[in-house]
């Protein structure tokens, strides 16, 4: 390791020299470099499918690495400040199953706050592990979840001192970030681990200014979505690892779930990426955040909507936020964040990450330019005078708190029946149901269906939200526990 450093990409490298080497290929994948495949070669082009190659001695095995890919997982280490970092090709879905499944076992206590992403309570069912759920602070007035706040924390943790692990969201989607330090130390001083979902925090790493660092916090596990800020492949992410970490434990643990077939295309993606933040982070996350900060000031100059940032700080339950998020109020021009997300595609050619009831989520980062900004914030001036209307009427309340009445895996594997969802009320759920992205379940397996819940859920689909968990792909229907 003494002679690799951060300007080296050993997977990518041994890919190249790997390319050169011309093998005669008598192993899968069967489209062999390409020529098996012409028009799907003709698509993605040559480059691409000849390095779409199995594992081989050259080239290492993700699931037992010996060579380049543990000299990659090395470098991801030292530069994400780790103890140890591994490569995930199922998202960060599959890091943030791994961090759980290690933590907890059957009956197992975690603590978390409910606004987690599905992957997490999907832990929950495989695991069997119990939540212990931190209901997140609201801002009523942008209809948000907030963080974890101290004081939660340690009433949870004076409640469950037998929990084995605290879960931290950090930042949120909104870029809300909860005092991860001095979380940190209480779980710690109390002898549970500390996981931190950190999906949408790889540009902490890589920046000046931004907030604390999973890592640099003593957290013991962060998973970590390389491919949103970080420049790599869809589905590509890293599972990081302090010193309280079995590391060769995790990676049994990471390969009950994990395929045997890793891409290679989203392991040189990892390598390539980490090098580049590496070497040149700093500068490229200041522009990133000098353009948030314009865009920012651009928008709110419109009037109507509000795109919020530090000002929102409380110490707290917003202990710091994340600038290069690019998080809007809309409902003040009378129109819901979904209505915008859509106009602004259906009308402008322009994706946006998300759109919720009241807010929207333009995601900048490294490959952004400023005229695409300029383009955004002409379409949101166009849209308020062309369709911006009286905001009354409009239902303000997005988070909302649930009532839990089973377990998640016993609620998932109970006997069930299906209800229309106006007849679903009072009983409790036994599926997911979520608008998709941001993936934060509206109902989890065990929990009550209340009116409220109802509600929302058909002012969500009215409003044109990507609703997704369901058996009933409608969403006319929800599966319920059966009262015995």
């Amino acid at each position: 390791m003494a002679e690799l450093s951060q300007v080296n990409a050993p997977i990518y490298e041994a890919l190249r020299k790997f390319r050169r080497m011309r093998v005669v290929p008598f192993d899968v994948p069967g489209h062999k470099r390409g020529r098996g495949n012409m028009e799907l070669t003709e698509f993605l082009g040559e480059d691409c499918m000849n390095v779409d190659v199995n594992s081989m001695k050259p080239l290492d095995n993700l699931c037992h690495p010996v060579s380049v890919i543990k000299d990659a997982e090395m470098l991801a280490a030292e530069a994400f400040g780790a103890e140890n970092a591994f490569f995930m090709v199922g998202g960060t879905t599959s890091a943030v199953q791994s961090m759980i499944m290690y933590a907890c076992k059957s009956g197992d206590k975690i603590i978390m706050p409910r606004n987690v992403h599905r992957s997490a309570i999907n832990a929950l069912i495989i695991t069997g592990a119990i939540p212990v759920y931190v209901n997140p602070d609201v801002n009523h007035q942008l209809g948000i979840a907030l963080g974890m706040s101290v004081s939660q924390v340690e009433k949870a943790i004076k409640e469950n001192p037998d929990a084995k692990a605290i879960m931290v969201n950090n930042p949120t989607y909104y870029g809300i970030c909860s005092d991860l330090k001095r979380i940190t130390e209480i779980a710690h001083a109390h002898g549970m681990l500390v996981l931190v979902d950190e999906a949408h925090g790889t540009h902490f790493y890589f920046g000046e200014n931004f907030p604390i660092t999973a890592m640099a916090a003593g957290a013991d596990c962060a998973s970590v979505s390389m491919h949103k800020s970080g420049g790599s492949l869809t589905q590509s992410s890293f599972l990081l690892m302090g010193k309280n970490i079995n590391s060769d434990y995790m990676r049994q643990v990471i390969n009950l779930t994990q395929t045997t077939s890793a891409s290679y295309l989203l392991l040189s993606s990892l390598d390539i990426s980490r090098k580049r933040l590496a070497l040149s982070g700093r500068e490229i996350f200041a522009k990133t955040v000098e353009m948030a900060e314009y865009a920012r000031k651009e928008i709110n100059d419109i009037g109507g909507y509000y795109a919020y940032s530090r000002e929102l700080i409380n110490g707290d339950s917003i202990y710091d936020f994340d600038v290069s998020k690019l998080s809007v109020y809309t409902l003040p021009i009378g129109l819901a964040g979904i209505e915008v997300y859509d106009l602004l595609r259906d009308e402008y050619d322009i994706q946006i990450e998300f759109g919720d009831i009241g807010n929207i989520l333009a995601y900048i980062s490294v490959g952004d330019r400023e005229r695409d900004i300029e383009r955004l914030i002409s379409a949101m001036s166009e849209i308020k005078r062309r369709f911006g209307k009286s905001g009354t009427g409009m239902l303000s309340q997005e988070y909302i708190s649930p009532i839990v009445a089973e377990r998640p895996r016993k609620a998932f594997y109970a006997d069930k029946i299906s209800l229309p969802l106006d007849e679903a009320a009072g009983h409790v759920c036994s599926e997911f149901v979520m608008c998709y992205p941001p993936g934060i379940p509206i109902l989890a397996p065990g929990e009550l269906i209340t009116p409220e819940i109802i509600e929302y859920i058909r002012y969500a689909k009215e409003k044109g939200c990507q609703m997704t968990g369901t058996e009933d792909i409608n969403i006319e229907r929800l599966n319920v526990i059966i009262n015995k």
